[in-house]
This record gives C-alpha cells, structure tokens and sequence, in this order.
C-alpha cells in the first residue's frame, strides 16, 4: 500500500493519469485508503484534506491523481421561475440540506429529507449519479460533464 502524506508539489504532468477514485466525504477528511483504477492501493495521513485533481504519486510511468466518485443525486431543473429557484434554494438552506447550483440544474445528494422537502414544496425532480460539490454555486458558464438520467 502507497502511503500519502499530501499533493505532490513536483511532477510531469506528461505522464498519463491514472484515477484514483475517492468519495466525497473521504475527500473531507485527511485520512482514508482508495485504490486506483490500476489496482494500486493507497492510504492517505495527510495534515489536511487533499483535493480531486490532485496528483498524489508518481512512478516513470504515470502520475496517481485524486478524482472525486460519483453519487447518488436529486437534480431539479433551473427551468423554472426565478422566484420558484430561490425558493427552493432557501428551503434546502432553511433545513441545512447540502446543495450545489450550476447554471441549468440544482444538486443535492439523493437522501430521504431531500425527496420529502422537494415532493412537499411539488418541485420535480429526477435521481442520477453526479459528482456532488455542496455549496459550490455557478454564476454561468457550462456544468460540469456529468449526466443524470432521468427518474
């Protein structure tokens, strides 16, 4: 097992990038084990969280770098009014519900108090997979790659 103890700060970003994945609430922490899309594992005992993106080890043949796994969400669409968007964004900060805003769709993890506050408000809403980044808001712009099929 590779052991991490921070990002590299040195690499060649030439050599091709093996994924490690990580869920999101690993990610929060400094402390968690992973193993990479080519089978090597690693343990993390960093100082302090590391991010996805982050190149984390090294060998002459390729660079191990951090990537954030998808997880089950909610999305609700942003075609709807102004005034519905706000409200919906100030019921899920009025609950301390996690919740990400892209230009088109918002993002929330797909768990009970989530479904139960959008079917009582009647927002609708479809299940997917995404990679989840609470309290991240777009100002425009595209989102992210990540697709959510629909419900």
């Amino acid at each position: 097992m590779q052991l991490i103890s921070g990002p590299l700060t040195s690499f060649d970003a030439d050599r091709p990038a093996v994924t490690v994945p990580v869920g999101r609430r690993d990610l929060a922490t400094p402390t968690w084990q992973a193993v990479a899309a080519d089978g090597r594992a690693f343990s993390c005992a960093a100082p302090a969280p590391l991010r996805a993106g982050d190149t984390v080890f090294e060998t002459a043949n390729a660079r191990y770098v951090l990537s954030q796994e998808e997880e089950p969400v909610v999305e609700v669409s942003l075609a709807l009014a102004p005034s519905a968007a706000a409200g919906v964004g100030w019921a899920f900060g009025n609950e301390h519900l996690p919740l990400c805003a892209e230009p088109n769709r918002l993002l929330a993890p797909d768990e009970p108090a989530v479904r139960q506050l959008l079917e009582r408000l009647r927002i609708p809403y479809r299940t997917g997979n995404a990679v989840f980044r609470p309290g991240r808001f777009s100002r425009g712009g595209a989102p992210p790659a990540a697709t959510v099929p629909g419900k």
